[in-house]
């Protein structure tokens, strides 16, 4: 396995749990709106026959399911904030949008989650490269040894043109037509993925292919040649390729860039600090410096 494939593992994994804590956390609120239980928590919220099943009942199960896993999640994102704050450690917007790009050009959605919003992504990288300044902050790594790896990786910091695109694939040029009828009539691209594509994998991802580029080895080349000449959130003609004809939509565009050694130093040294780690990339070594405390027991979750 290349660096640059266990940089991305390292990195997905850290990002991974921080979809998590997003996914929970903005149910809290859907959750809330349901309302309090009007006679108490023994209210009844659904009935199969005469068996009911009560607010009590389903609460408690939420919790026996989700409760540990969400609050050592909620933890952790605190302990972070906190620790950071207390150690002076930020993140430039530079090296933040840096890692954004980078993170961008290595996904594609046959390997990763859908993408979430732009913002969301932006907050969840932040707290992963907090994270990572907090686990290696007392970490020296000779300039030596950061220049070596640099020069030995380059790819990783060389960005190619990379597009986001999202398809809708229909077995005739015909019903390819109909389709941008339907989008210049108002309709959803996303939607119409899900209905008419007859490629069923990106389908149910409202027809989204990931972050793409030239170098790209499952897409038709016509794609990316039609990419280049697409502004964003506009469709394309019908595309004639193997499996049909194809519509593809431009989401967004992120141009190449190569990072100089300067520009990847502190990025670098982060990489080489936790690759030296015996451990896996986690919070708990940090638990303890925050004082935690919880529920299910002592600062730890084990």
């Amino acid at each position: 396995m290349n660096r640059k494939a266990v940089w991305l593992i390292i990195f997905g994994l850290v990002i991974i749990n921080c979809f998590t804590l997003a996914y929970f956390l903005t149910k809290d609120d859907s959750i809330a709106a349901i309302g309090p239980a009007s006679n108490g928590s023994s209210e009844s919220i659904a009935s199969v026959g005469d068996k009911e099943i009560t607010r009590e009942q389903w609460m408690a199960e939420l919790e026996d399911r989700f409760g540990r896993e969400t609050l050592e999640e909620m933890i952790n994102f605190t302990v972070v904030e906190e620790l950071a704050e207390k150690h002076d450690i930020r993140i430039p917007d530079e090296e933040l949008e840096r890692e954004l790009t980078m993170y961008k050009s290595m996904y594609n959605s046959l390997d990763n989650e859908q993408l979430s919003e732009d913002g969301e992504l932006r907050e969840q990288i932040r707290y992963s490269m907090l994270l990572e300044e907090l686990l290696t902050k007392d970490v020296e790594i000779p300039e030596k040894e950061l220049k070596a790896y640099y020069e030995s990786n380059q790819d990783l910091y060389s960005i190619k043109d990379t597009y986001h695109l999202f398809h809708i694939v229909t077995k005739t040029e015909a019903e390819a037509k109909k389709v941008i009828e339907e989008l210049e009539g108002g309709s959803s691209f996303e939607a119409l993925a899900a209905e008419k594509s007859i490629d069923e994998f990106s389908a149910n991802e409202g027809g989204d292919l990931g972050y793409v580029s030239s170098e790209n080895d499952y897409l038709p080349v016509q794609y990316i040649e039609e990419a280049e000449m697409l502004k964003k959130d506009k469709w394309s003609k019908p595309i004639k390729s193997e499996n049909g004809y194809s519509v593809i939509l431009l989401k967004e565009k992120v141009n190449g860039v190569q990072y100089s050694f300067e520009e990847a130093k502190n990025q670098i040294r982060r990489q080489i600090a936790l690759e030296q780690m015996e451990s896996a990339v986690s919070v708990k070594p940090l638990w303890e410096e925050a004082g935690v405390t919880w529920f299910y027991g002592s600062g730890t979750s084990e």
